[in-house]
């Protein structure tokens, strides 16, 4: 390699670097000139009771809510006339900047002993007449139990089923729209008899659930 190649390379690298530094600093003054979008309704308000499910309202720990950065959340354990249980966390944030970001399950639930057995996706009809959404899935394992979860990103009008596109669209959108608010919404359904059988109770729980989200997640 002659010096005039090192020097290209060099100056190549230089070149980037000031690229990404620009970059982030563009993106930082568009994020915080973001402005913070409360929710359309408290979540204080969010229904313990609907169909067939009644539910129990339950705290963050201070902890743990101070770490996740929410401005509003529901979390609550449903349960039906079958003795079908659901656990549901929704966290809303105002705005993702200065760290507040969502928290994906992967990273969370394995801190809490849950091995992710699986992950995949899931189809979900929640209007008829309008185009199937897919949510996340993980199957969890912990010793003999076993869960399965579904979650996605409800944002700014979109069910978002990527930790990945979450991301692009957060910074889309806070440059086109000036908006980086957003829900993690999640349902947990333990496994009794089979994963088939959990399945098919967190996709009827998420379908009954959405027109009661869209009530309190601005679009």
């Amino acid at each position: 390699m002659t010096v005039n190649d090192k020097f290209n390379i060099a100056y190549a690298r230089s070149i980037i670097i000031v690229a990404i530094l620009v970059l982030t600093a563009i993106l930082t003054s568009v994020f915080n000139r973001s402005e913070k979008i409360r929710p359309n309704k408290s979540f204080d308000l969010f229904p313990v009771e609907f169909g067939e499910w009644k539910g129990v309202r339950e705290s963050l720990d201070q902890k743990v809510y101070n770490i996740l950065g929410v401005e509003d959340y529901i979390l609550g354990n449903y349960r039906n006339q079958k003795g079908n249980r659901i656990n549901l966390y929704v966290g809303f944030y105002q705005s993702q900047k200065e760290g507040d970001l969502i928290h994906s399950p992967k990273n969370c639930m394995p801190g809490a002993g849950w091995n992710i057995i699986k992950t995949d996706q899931e189809t979900i009809l929640f209007h008829k007449g309008q185009k199937p959404s897919k949510v996340i899935r993980l199957l969890l394992q912990k010793g003999g139990e076993k869960q399965i979860v579904l979650y996605w990103f409800h944002s700014r009008g979109r069910i978002i089923s990527s930790e990945y596109m979450q991301k692009i669209w957060l910074v889309i959108d806070s440059i086109t729209k000036q908006r980086t608010d957003g829900a993690f919404v999640r349902l947990i359904s333990p496994i009794i008899t089979s994963e088939e059988t959990a399945d098919k109770i967190l996709t009827e729980f998420a379908r009954e659930i959405k027109p009661i989200l869209d009530e309190y997640i601005p679009s």
